[in-house]
């Protein structure tokens, strides 16, 4: 299951010359070219009206967390409207997406991420339901999951972890960033393509799971690469695989899965922009180029890549269709793989 990249195709504002009856505010963002509505047009019904609120289910200082706060400055400039940016953790991320599917005010989004589409799988009792209830708009980042293993380890590269499992059935421990995240999904697709048995020991976060390799606890982990990367940098822990098609600009130097025997093999986290159903076409399309124009300015992507993020901002169809493979790929391994939600 992979996203398809694709280049962002901002819309180019026209440059508008400062008027006398603008504010300050709205002369500077003039100045510098962005698509800023006086407040008189607002009053006539142009959106946003009022700040926009952006629903983060997951914790605040996350990867997927820290991208939403980086990119939505820029594009409240964009929009003439600050972001206001919430996190409303719990239930696999499905409190976060319920408040947004029962959004009418016009200005209420969701920064959601797999869970997204593995949740429909896992979760009884809803009160919503993912295939209806939300607007896809764009695919916003993904972030690479990657195989690490502690020092000790005797592997030096994924094949040779691969003949340590099959020598050891069942026996070699790792660590993921909790039940029915992206890592365990990931770890179980390398393990069935793999032909490997493991024990999957989950973590409340891949950061912690990373703490544990670095002691010795773990043998491996299957988390993303930002969670990995600080026991790896700190000669704690070695990588051994990233999960993207193609290497990492960050880290160029660890090799994918899918080069290392397991051709179009892909696990990556992500992070999408959604709103409720009935979105309107044209604050979709508003949101979208706002998006585009934020992800392509150099100083953002270097501040998404260094937190380890791969921008992507798919245009709202490509990311309605990765919604869609994306979440009958995973109601097939959730049943197959027998994968629980605790």
């Amino acid at each position: 299951m992979a996203p398809s990249p694709m280049a962002p195709s901002p819309m180019a504002p026209s440059p508008m010359a400062p008027s006398p009856h603008l504010t300050r505010r709205a002369t500077l963002a003039a100045a510098a070219g962005f698509a800023f509505v006086p407040t008189v047009a607002r009053a006539q019904g142009t959106w946003p009206q009022r700040p926009i609120r952006l629903i983060v289910p997951f914790s605040a200082g996350g990867a997927a967390d820290s991208a939403a706060r980086v990119l939505t400055g820029r594009m409240g400039e964009r929009l003439g409207e600050r972001f206001v940016v919430e996190n409303r953790t719990g239930a696999s991320g499905s409190l976060g997406g319920a408040e947004v599917a029962r959004a009418t005010d016009g200005h209420t989004f969701l920064w959601d991420a797999s869970s997204h589409i593995v949740n429909p799988s896992l979760l009884r009792g809803l009160t919503f339901d993912y295939a209806t209830a939300f607007a896809p708009i764009s695919l916003v980042v993904t972030f690479p999951s990657a195989i690490a293993v502690k020092n000790d380890f005797p592997a030096r590269t994924l094949a040779e972890f691969v003949a340590a499992a099959k020598a050891q059935p069942g026996k070699l421990t790792v660590g993921t960033q909790g039940n029915a995240t992206a890592g365990h999904i990931g770890l179980v697709a390398f393990a069935r393509a793999a032909g490997i048995e493991v024990i999957h020991v989950p973590y409340r976060g891949g950061a912690a799971a990373a703490q544990d390799l670095a002691t010795g606890a773990l043998d491996a982990v299957f988390t993303t690469l930002v969670s990995a990367g600080p026991v790896v940098d700190a000669n704690r822990a070695r990588f051994l695989a990233v999960g993207t098609l193609t290497r990492v600009e960050s880290r160029p130097d660890i090799p994918t899965i899918a080069e290392q025997g397991f051709p179009g093999f892909e696990s990556n986290e992500w992070a999408g922009l959604l709103g409720p159903a009935g979105t309107p076409a044209p604050v979709i399309t508003a949101l979208y180029d706002a998006l585009a124009e934020a992800i392509a300015q150099p100083a953002l992507r270097e501040r998404l890549v260094q937190i380890g993020c791969v921008p992507v901002a798919s245009r709202p169809d490509a990311f309605a269709r990765f919604i869609t493979e994306g979440r009958a790929a995973m109601a097939t391994l959730v049943r197959e793989a027998n994968i629980r939600s605790e």
